[in-house]
C-alpha cells in the first residue's frame, strides 16, 4: 500500500525501523483499526434500531460483519507472505477462531448488560450507552484482539520458512539437521 509506505518512510528514524521489524504486527492493528471502525458503526446502528432490546445479539452481528472484512484484510494485506494453506482450510480455522473471539468480544458486554444490569431503565441511556462502549467496544475488542493475534499466527497464517523446513524434512527423511536449523530460525539465530 502506497499510504503506508509514504507514512513509515516520514516517521523518525527509531520509529520506522521499529515499525518495519514488527510489520506484520502493525499491518494487524491497522487492520483492526478498521474494522474496529466497521464493528462500531454496525454494532450502534443495529443497537439502536432492530435490536434496541438485545445489545449482546446487536454485537455478534456487528462482529461478523467486522470478522469477514478482517480475513480478507488479513489474507490480502497483514499475513500476505504467509502461507502454506489450501484457501478453505485456512478460512475455516480463521472463521473458527474468530468465533471463539466473537464470544470473548461480547462476554464483558453479556456482564455488562445482564449481571451488572446497567440497561434503562436501571440506569439512563447515556450511562448505559458509555457502558455498552466501555465493555463491548474497548474490553471485549482488546481481549479478543490478543487473542486473534496469537491465535491467527499460531494456527492459520503459519510462516512459510517452517513449513517448507517440514517438507524439506519429509521429502529427504532426515530429521537431525533439519530439526536442528527449524530451532535456529524459531530462535531468531539464522
Amino acid at each position: 500500500m502506497p499510504f503506508v509506505d509514504a507514512v513509515v518512510a516520514h516517521l523518525p528514524r527509531h520509529l520506522r525501523e521499529l515499525a518495519l521489524v514488527h510489520h506484520e504486527l502493525v499491518k494487524f492493528a491497522m487492520v483492526g483499526g478498521t474494522t474496529f471502525v466497521v464493528d462500531t458503526v454496525a454494532f450502534y446502528g443495529l443497537k439502536s434500531t432492530v435490536l434496541d432490546a438485545k445489545p449482546v445479539t446487536a454485537k455478534i452481528f456487528a462482529v461478523l460483519i467486522a470478522t469477514i472484512l478482517s480475513y480478507v484484510l488479513n489474507r490480502e494485506w497483514s499475513f500476505k507472505t504467509r502461507g502454506g494453506r489450501e484457501t478453505h482450510h485456512e478460512a475455516a480455522l480463521f472463521f473458527a477462531i474468530s468465533a471463539v473471539g466473537m464470544a470473548i468480544n461480547a462476554a464483558p458486554l453479556w456482564v455488562s448488560s445482564y449481571v451488572f444490569d446497567l440497561r434503562v431503565p436501571n440506569v439512563t441511556p447515556l450511562e448505559e450507552n458509555i457502558a455498552d462502549f466501555i465493555s463491548a467496544q474497548i474490553i471485549g475488542t482488546l481481549l479478543a484482539m490478543a487473542f486473534r493475534w496469537w491465535a491467527f499466527r499460531k494456527f492459520v497464517f503459519l510462516e512459510l520458512q517452517v513449513e517448507l523446513a517440514e517438507a524439506a524434512v519429509a521429502e529427504s527423511g532426515s530429521t537431525d539437521h533439519a530439526d536442528d536449523e527449524l530451532a535456529e530460525e524459531e530462535l531468531g539465530h539464522s
